[in-house]
């Protein structure tokens, strides 16, 4: 008999089933249903679980096998586009655009996808943890225009990415590059990714069991990180310090 997704009960309290029962067809769902609170959204990815969805759909929550990661060492700026870097007058912020971040991500066309998952109630959902203090961007901004983002989920010391675009050539690899860079420099050694696709793998992306990716993530969110606003700690970046950055 064809195995389906858990159904998940009303309490958003009311723990997760193990990512070991996920589907491999398709890869890494895992249950269906619920909310998108709080409480819920926390709990998933503490167990290395995300929801993706589309409009009317259920929540669906995903724990894919492999799972994709950049450690924040390694990065990967081409040559050509440090080159680039080295002139550029870009300036980086976090937390200071987060709602336009998400907005930005939910609009930007992907290759191949018709329409978003970053639904309106996804779009509130991240807003609420970002006044809560576990969601976070990272804006690239050119003068005030914004022109790449990045955004996602911190619990602990680990660094849960939801998605990123470009208004302007090369703002999304900016905008990870500044928040990998940021992390290393705090100790968080790695930033989930989710899934596999051919522009994460050409900047360093790794290609992880979901064993072994659960294993860290149940280590760094244990570990203590403070919880809030991250404007002040991260200050304001240079994109051109970026072109310092070497290849792995």
């Amino acid at each position: 008999m064809r195995r389906r997704p858990f159904l998940l009960p009303p309490d958003p309290d009311a723990p997760f089933p193990s990512p070991e029962h996920a589907l491999r067809d398709p890869d890494g769902l895992l249950a269906i249903g619920g909310d998108l609170s709080p409480q819920r959204l926390l709990n998933a990815y503490r167990a290395g679980i995300f929801p993706w969805f589309s409009e009317g759909q259920p929540p669906l929550w995903w724990s894919p096998d492999p799972r994709i990661v950049f450690r924040t060492d390694g990065v990967h700026l081409s040559s050509r586009f440090r080159r680039w870097l080295r002139g550029c007058d870009w300036r980086i912020r976090a937390d200071s655009a987060f709602a336009d971040v998400v907005a930005a991500c939910a609009h930007s066309p992907r290759p191949g996808q018709d329409g978003t998952w970053i639904t309106a109630g996804m779009q509130r959902a991240y807003c609420e943890l970002h006044r809560l203090g576990y969601a976070h961007s990272v804006e690239v901004f050119d003068g005030e225009r914004l022109v790449g983002g990045i955004y996602g989920v911190a619990i602990g010391r680990m660094f849960f990415g939801e998605s990123m675009f470009s208004a302007a050539s090369g703002g999304s690899k900016t905008a990870l590059s500044a928040l990998a860079r940021r992390l290393a420099g705090w100790g968080w050694p790695l930033i989930d990714a989710q899934v596999e696709n051919p522009h994460l793998l050409s900047l360093g992306a790794e290609s992880w069991p979901r064993s072994r990716f659960l294993a860290e993530t149940r280590a760094l969110v244990g570990q203590p990180a403070p919880v809030g606003a991250w404007t002040r700690s991260f200050g304001t970046m240079a994109a051109k310090e970026l072109a310092a950055v070497r290849p792995p």
